[in-house]
């Protein structure tokens, strides 16, 4: 108990004798506390960086001693809040942060929209679209006549026509942007007729939106 004793009032006498400034007590006075076995208040700090939960670089927030001693004050994330060190996150800021720029964001109108959509529907009905496919060798050599439609070995559904036309036609549809009731079977060339908004208008002398879709063998 003596030497304790002894430490606590060197450490007394040593505050009272350099006349510690009081900004600088902030960082001494946790120490000296903690020897007392106090619990001392948590400290004012100014955040050199980001950090999730605490704040932004720049921002003054609140720690517990111990935290800024032995996590914050090593890896240079936060400094004392005294005049000295204020000064310096702020001119720092002022030459390092990035200016955030006004973004403008522009928004098109119904008319626009209605334009696209007429070219997309206007590439679709004059484009064609081609697969390869592998035939259905048993059923191809039961045909009856050379006459009877070839089989794939596995037919085209919606989704590998949506994929097609967005890689070779560069239109992005949905699968329910088609007419399909059933997958294609056979190879040959046919309309998939196209669901296409009602204020996109028609050709002249046509009655719907459709897409030429061609199956030929590999």
């Amino acid at each position: 108990m003596a030497y304790i004793q002894y430490g606590r009032h060197a450490l007394r006498q040593i505050i009272k004798e350099t006349n510690v400034q009081q900004s600088h007590d902030r960082l001494m006075q946790p120490l000296f506390y903690a020897c007392q076995g106090i619990r001392y208040r948590k400290l004012d700090v100014i955040l050199t960086t980001s950090i999730e939960k605490l704040g932004k670089a720049g921002e003054t927030v609140k720690v517990a001693p111990g935290y800024f001693r032995n996590h914050l004050m090593p890896k240079l994330l936060a400094v004392p809040n005294i005049d000295k060190f204020a000064y310096l996150i702020k001119e720092q800021r002022k030459i390092y942060q990035p200016k955030e720029e006004e973004v403008q964001v522009v928004t098109k109108n119904v008319e626009d929209k209605s334009k696209v959509y007429e070219k997309a529907a206007y590439r679709l009905l004059n484009g064609r679209l081609v697969l390869r496919r592998s035939i259905n060798v048993e059923k191809f050599r039961a045909r009856s006549t050379k006459d009877d439609p070839i089989e794939l070995r596995s037919p085209v559904t919606k989704e590998e026509i949506v994929a097609e036309v967005a890689r070779q036609l560069c239109v992005q549809i949905d699968p329910e942007n088609l007419h399909l009731p059933t997958p294609l079977e056979t190879f040959g060339l046919f309309d998939v007729q196209l669901r296409m908004p009602k204020s996109i208008p028609l050709p002249e002398g046509r009655y719907n939106w459709t897409l030429k879709v061609k199956i030929r063998g590999k």
